[in-house]
């Protein structure tokens, strides 16, 4: 698949970047932190990060992987987390570097990055990926290319409407998958459960302040609560998989994020209900439902692979 190339993931809290061959594995990292406050400190850290990858100072292709709204010249129309509203970000680092950069929705990358050389990477042609963290994030792989929409902005399956009038989601909206399957979604429904006496006394959940991170690891422990909780949120998960399945038949639905820590207590409720509203189930080949593989990375990784010519969002020769 060619040669290497630098990843840079940037994030509400730090900008991490890395040098990726062409296997996808990372060779050499970098991290600072972010500068939320200000867009144009945010692109000259990206900057730092990017020369300090270049020691040797060979120039290599960038790839560019944010969380926000994304369009297809590279120009971040909004960003959650950070300064960033209408930022032409490709344009601002190609001029720095005196060379062609992209830039791509950290979803997007991150998909890429489990297609190619992930959790995916026996798709044949097409893969969903769904990033269970504060929020859910994600992307589609279709005949073997990342869709990115008619004007950049796709993909956006952590905003998918599942339950009409529902829980309010941090984008304005109400029922979002994001509001139900979220690893935010996981820690606040087990302070609802302790709060309407649901939870016994002596359970790892009977505590102030329980977050998604205790969940998880109070089910590896075996506590029943958090087994039951993880099995509510997958069952959501598995409502909102159903309606992606539905519309666009994916081999392989991929799920990160750090949520995606909690495993088969909250897959396998989302894989029965998935199968529960799939149209003729009976009679059609179901996505498989898996872990990604390449955690924090994917992001950085995905990136390094989009910048690359012989990867740069469509599936190469087989």
């Amino acid at each position: 698949m060619g040669g290497a190339a630098i990843g840079i993931d940037v994030g509400g809290t730090k900008i991490a970047g890395g040098v990726v061959d062409e296997h996808g594995r990372v060779i050499t990292r970098q991290q600072v932190a972010s500068p939320t406050g200000d867009a144009d400190e945010i692109v000259t850290a990206i900057l730092e990060v990017i020369g300090r990858l270049e020691t040797d100072g060979k120039a290599l292709p960038v790839g560019v992987g944010a969380a926000g709204l994304i369009d297809l010249d590279g120009q971040v129309r909004y960003a959650p987390n950070l300064a960033w509203r209408d930022v032409p970000l490709r344009v601002l680092l190609e001029r720095s570097l005196g060379r062609a950069v992209a830039v791509e929705n950290d979803g997007n990358a991150a998909t890429w990055a489990e297609f190619l050389v992930g959790g995916a990477i026996d798709a044949r042609k097409s893969a969903v990926m769904l990033t269970l963290g504060t929020g859910v994030g994600g992307g589609l792989v279709l005949e073997g290319r990342l869709l990115r929409g008619a004007h950049g902005l796709g993909a956006e399956l952590g905003h998918l409407v599942i339950a009409e009038g529902g829980r309010p989601c941090n984008c304005g909206n109400l029922g979002c998958l994001e509001a139900y399957a979220s690893g935010t979604a996981i820690g606040r429904l087990a302070v609802e459960w302790r709060e309407r006496g649901d939870v016994p006394v002596g359970s790892p959940l009977d505590a102030d302040g329980v977050g998604g991170p205790a969940v998880t690891q109070a089910a590896a422990e075996g506590d029943p609560t958090a087994n039951a909780v993880l099995a509510e949120i997958g069952r959501w998960l598995g409502v909102g998989m159903a309606s992606i399945a539905n519309a666009v038949d994916p081999e392989i639905i991929v799920v990160g994020g750090g949520a995606s820590a909690a495993g088969e207590p909250l897959l396998g409720p989302a894989r029965e209900a998935m199968a529960a509203r799939l149209m003729g189930a009976a009679y059609r080949q179901q996505p498989g439902v898996r872990r990604a593989e390449l955690g924090a990375d994917a992001g950085l990784v995905g990136a390094a692979l989009l910048a690359r010519p012989e990867t740069a969002g469509v599936q190469p020769p087989q």
